[in-house]
């Protein structure tokens, strides 16, 4: 291995332990996010009732994957409901 062989791979191992330490100060926020409650009234709630609200995975992937989600035709339903009467 010549020296710059190596001193590229320092480079990169620097680098994947600054990710590491990205990583570890993400789930600190995420930890304190969570934990995050709201004044109702005299009594204080939860920011997130359920992991979903906190991180919608399904609703990440469908944008990155472009899918998106149909939305109903109003104009259709109202025809439906007519003809259902």
């Amino acid at each position: 291995m010549t020296i710059k062989e190596y001193s590229i791979r320092m480079s990169a191992t620097a680098l994947k332990n600054l990710d590491q330490k990205e990583l570890i100060h993400q789930q600190a926020w995420a930890n304190w996010q969570v934990q995050a409650t709201k004044t109702r009234g005299k009594t204080e709630v939860p920011v997130y009732r359920n992991f979903k609200q906190f991180f919608d995975k399904e609703k990440i992937e469908n944008e990155i994957l472009g899918i998106k989600k149909a939305e109903p035709d109003k104009r259709l339903m109202e025809l439906l409901k007519k003809a259902n009467k």
